[in-house]
């Protein structure tokens, strides 16, 4: 599946700063996923930006330009969601949603099966 490059290559150049996260990169959810210590933190997924966040800020991040419930089988998964190129063009709206996911990253929980 086509995803963005140049989006992914911005989330690479904002992950660096952050020299003690684990950064590892999987093609899923039809594009590509960083992962950050072992998991999902943000995707690019065709030219839209996805984003794992705190659930408990749906109500909150809803309200944001080019917000776009994550809606599988049906069902709205709180505490993801999709953004539209308009909600991440400055560099103030894009680190607001990347830094979402590396702040919430830290809390996730791993969807590993550990042996």
């Amino acid at each position: 599946m086509a995803y963005d490059i140049k989006l992914a290559d911005r989330i690479r150049e904002y992950l660096v700063q952050f020299p003690k996260l684990k950064i590892e990169e999987k093609q899923m959810f039809r594009g590509l996923t960083f992962m950050v210590n072992g998991k999902m933190c943000v995707c690019v997924s065709g030219e839209n930006l996805m984003c794992r966040f705190d659930p408990v800020l749906q109500d909150e991040v809803a309200e944001k330009n080019g917000f776009q419930p994550m809606i599988m089988k049906g069902r709205e998964y709180k505490g993801f969601c999709y953004i539209h190129p308009e909600g991440f063009k400055s560099k103030k709206d894009f680190e607001y949603w990347v830094g979402l996911g590396v702040a919430f990253n830290k809390k996730a929980k791993s969807s590993k099966k550990k042996k």
